[in-house]
């Protein structure tokens, strides 16, 4: 059976909060995947969720969480109308800073193919946890998109993925083993970003991204831009150029000083890349947005 495939611009927008109505919306949602992760919260009504060949029965203030490459469809048991809260995300650019705490990705990994780790949480299991004020924040944000609203959203997520980790660890998901694993270690194109945006100050160089994920450049790349839509070149000029653009707007770092904090070989290699992503120099941008 084909299944469709879902793409989501994961690049520019690692995250999605919304409300689905299914009076509104096209409906039932039939089988298909994506790359992102994808946790649900329901409002109203009865829902048959099929993931991986297997049939949840989901109520109001369930919460179900479809991992990344998960075949998944939602379809309304009654004909109470069916709403839910709905978060999609890159569970690969939620960093954690902390050296002793593993990778919400390398643990949600891990709970996938534990076997241990269901995806269903019934709403007797959340019901003292603050889940629905949690998926409003994030679909507030995502709608009003005021300063720092990225920041809000990536707290918020990381939190409900916590939440949900240690929901797993109370039914017997054993994690201790993945704290001695050594962080910077890249073994897949999953996490590759993760590894990118953790070192975007360095100069990164697509072939050794290809080495450490065991493949060649040719075949890394070709896989790179088909997970996400664009050339891992591409990418890893994007984010320097966001984090310059943070620079730029809350610093009074020289133009050398940001070309070289966020690894370029030279200044005027970094006005060249800038322009090119947004249509202005650095300068003008800066010039620009304190005139706002």
């Amino acid at each position: 059976m084909n299944y469709l495939y879902e793409s989501s611009d994961i690049l520019n927008a690692p995250y999605e909060a919304f409300l689905f109505d299914a009076s509104k919306e096209s409906f039932p949602v039939k089988s298909h995947w994506h790359y992102f992760v994808e946790i649900i919260y329901l409002i109203e009504g009865n829902a048959l969720v099929e993931n991986n060949n297997r049939e949840y029965y989901v109520s109001a203030d369930d919460l179900i969480l479809f991992h990344a490459r998960d075949v998944h469809a939602i379809y309304a048991t009654s004909d109470a109308p069916l709403r839910y809260l709905v978060l999609k995300f890159d569970v690969n650019r939620l960093s954690i800073s902390s050296s002793y705490t593993p990778k919400l990705s390398t643990l949600l990994q891990y709970a996938r193919k534990s076997g241990c780790a269901d995806i269903l949480f019934p709403a007797e299991s959340i019901e003292e946890l603050p889940i629905r004020e949690r998926f409003e924040t994030c679909v507030r944000e995502i709608d009003q998109k005021n300063y720092g609203y990225d920041v809000r959203i990536h707290g918020e997520i990381s939190s409900l993925l916590i939440d949900i980790i240690r929901i797993w660890q109370k039914n017997g998901l054993h994690i201790q083993g993945l704290f001695s694993m050594h962080e910077d270690t890249v073994s897949t194109i999953d996490n590759i970003t993760e590894y990118i945006d953790d070192h975007s100050n360095d100069a990164i160089k697509v072939e050794s991204l290809a080495e450490m994920c065991h493949m060649s450049y040719s075949h890394f790349a070709k896989c790179f831009k088909e997970l996400y839509g664009r050339s891992c070149k591409d990418y890893i000029e994007l984010i320097k150029v966001e984090k310059a653009e943070e620079l730029l707007l809350f610093t009074d770092s020289s133009l050398s000083d940001i070309s070289q904090e966020i690894g370029f070989s030279d200044c005027s290699h970094f006005i060249k890349i800038f322009k090119k992503w947004k249509a202005i120099t650095p300068g003008q941008y800066r010039l620009k947005k304190n005139r706002t």
